[in-house]
């Protein structure tokens, strides 16, 4: 059978980690896929899936083929899209993924537009806040909020976001603005323990402030915000999680000069000797519409 199939087949069994799942993603039927994946363990000489009746999953020799062989048929992929012409239509599968609030409010706008403008394309949203390991997890295109580990992935950045504390006009009226860092250990605080948004805030080198104890610890930025919002206490969360409380007055920032320096917000793609158009024309397009919002610049 053609290595490229029997590539293909192995990928699909692994991530749909199942024989029948893996043959209904592919259009074969279950004897077909068994038949490709023990073929290609033969040709190798090495045992890919361990198998048992309740699941199938990549053995260590597995994981790292696991890895190439996706290498490869995205580089196959490219390959023939550039055959085809840089102009090509995008069509196929696309895998996005970035924080989720995020990717609600900023990255879902630009998978509908891509849709809509490119009937041929489909599209998998994984908004999580942690990070995805694009070449594991099968990821396309990805948001990355901070500064990039050297990799092989290209990255454009787009924009940037500050890290704010911030309070309810009602709170501060009833306990006082804060001047210092210092001053907050007098405040109920609320902290989420979605993404990174810890309770141990930094200030600076020069700042020493004793760890926060919570009133309030959720698990949602939106649960944070809200609380915030009905004056509980002072948060601290990313500039456009907040963006749209700040501007209708809901929310204050408070001990702006003691920010710490803003982070940027890049997108990311799996590197590729051809460039996919699918993947090409979609940064295209969520790029451009980050450039162009001002809550991100």
């Amino acid at each position: 059978m053609d290595r490229l199939h029997l590539m293909n087949v192995f990928v699909r069994v692994s991530e749909e980690e199942g024989f029948a799942s893996g043959a209904r993603k592919l259009g074969m039927s279950p004897p077909a896929v068994t038949r490709a994946v023990a073929a290609l363990e033969e040709r190798l000489g090495v045992k890919l899936l361990d198998r048992t009746t309740r699941y199938v999953r990549t053995t260590d020799a597995g994981q790292r083929y696991l890895e190439d062989a996706r290498r490869v048929i995205a580089d196959a992929d490219a390959a023939d899209e550039a055959a085809a012409g840089v102009n090509a239509e995008p069509s196929g599968h696309l895998v996005v993924t970035a924080p989720m609030l995020f990717g609600r409010i900023f990255v879902m706008p630009g998978i509908v537009d891509y849709l809509n403008r490119y009937p041929g394309t489909e599209v998998s949203a994984l908004f999580l806040d942690r990070n995805v390991n694009l070449l594991e997890e099968g990821v396309d295109v990805g948001v990355r909020i901070g500064q990039l580990p050297d990799s092989s992935m290209r990255a454009r950045r787009v924009g940037f976001i500050r890290p704010v504390v911030c309070a309810s006009p009602q709170h501060l009226h009833r306990h006082g603005m804060p001047m210092r860092p210092e001053d907050l250990v007098d405040h109920p605080i609320i902290t989420s323990s979605a993404g990174n948004n810890a309770v141990d805030w930094k200030f600076g080198s020069a700042v020493r402030l004793p760890r926060l104890k919570p009133r309030l610890v959720v698990t949602t930025n939106d649960a944070a915000i809200e609380a915030a919002v009905r004056g509980l206490g002072i948060t601290r969360l990313l500039s456009y999680q907040v963006a749209p409380q700040l501007a209708s007055g809901e929310l204050e920032i408070i001990l702006e000069q003691y920010e710490p320096p803003p982070r940027p917000i890049h997108i990311v793609h799996r590197e590729a000797r051809h460039g996919s158009a699918k993947v090409r024309a979609f940064v295209d397009l969520l790029a451009n519409k980050l450039d162009a919002d001002s809550v991100l610049n």
